[in-house]
């Protein structure tokens, strides 16, 4: 299997290229594959494939098999292959995802190379129980959730998959290895969740550490600093326009007043080619 490894603010994937369809073992593949010791070591493996929909479809499976509807940086990941690989000219193209249907890829260049992905991730899902929550409310802002005697609030955000953002007074000295995997499967998430830990730095700018599903803790989450932005705008903490500092770099998020979509700007980068002999 040829693959190449690439991340997006150190959230690292395997990406795989010319397959026709999603492959049956893929979730073994994932699991082999992205160990830190015995695989090539990432938080997941990546499929681009044929769309009927848009120009590619994306398909991620997480480092414990587990498939994510969507990935911010993943997605960025992908743009910049097929377009410093040739298979797509211009600076715009569409990824299908999962979870978030058809979205519009902007790319910024220098000299041909891909330098930055600006994204279009869609309108926020906001209703308790599309997101998915077991709360039957139009918007989950600011509320209570109990973990082991402790409680913190929440708010509740889907960008094509579910995040829960918490307010900490300190996201990047906050012991999130703790709480993270005990909040991901809180039965308030039947789907389980991402959950993201953020502190304010001041109108246009926030810190944001993240567990994640099915992959625990990565240095970036392109959808959770997406989700982040839209709770911080819902509880009155920021702008529409903010970056947001992950422990990989920091991304850039808007959530435009006139469409109701957010939109995600950031890096990627290659690392290497190889091939999987296992």
């Amino acid at each position: 299997m040829q693959f190449t490894k690439m991340n997006g603010l150190g959230n690292d994937f395997v990406i795989v290229f010319g397959e026709q369809q999603l492959p049956a073992n893929a979730a073994e593949l994932a699991i082999a594959t992205c160990n830190r010791y015995f695989g090539i070591g990432a938080d997941g493996l990546v499929y681009i494939l044929p769309s009927t929909q848009a120009d590619f479809m994306m398909r991620i499976i997480n480092s414990d098999g587990s498939e994510a509807e969507q990935c911010g940086n993943a997605i960025r990941c992908v743009a910049k292959y097929v377009s410093d690989r040739g298979y797509v000219s211009g600076d715009e193209l569409t990824i299908e995802t999962l979870g978030a249907g058809v979205q519009r890829v902007q790319l910024n260049k220098v000299d041909g190379v891909v330098t930055t992905v600006r994204v279009d991730m869609g309108k926020p899902i906001l209703q308790g129980l599309q997101v998915p929550t077991t709360i039957d409310q139009e918007t989950v802002v600011n509320h209570p959730i109990e973990v082991e005697g402790v409680t913190f609030h929440f708010t509740a955000v889907s960008m094509g998959n579910p995040h829960c953002v918490i307010y900490v007074d300190d996201a990047t000295a906050f012991d999130f290895n703790t709480w993270g995997p005990k909040l991901e499967v809180h039965p308030l998430f039947p789907r389980k969740t991402n959950v993201e830990f953020v502190s304010i730095r001041s109108r246009d700018y926030t810190d944001m550490r993240v567990w994640e599903r099915g992959a625990g803790p990565t240095l970036a989450c392109g959808t959770g600093a997406c989700a982040t932005l839209v709770a911080s705008v819902l509880n009155g903490k920021t702008d529409r326009a903010a970056t947001v500092s992950l422990a990989g770099g920091e991304l850039f998020i808007e959530w435009n007043e006139e469409d109701g979509h957010v939109y995600m700007t950031g890096p990627s980068e290659m690392v290497y080619d190889g091939t999987w002999l296992k």
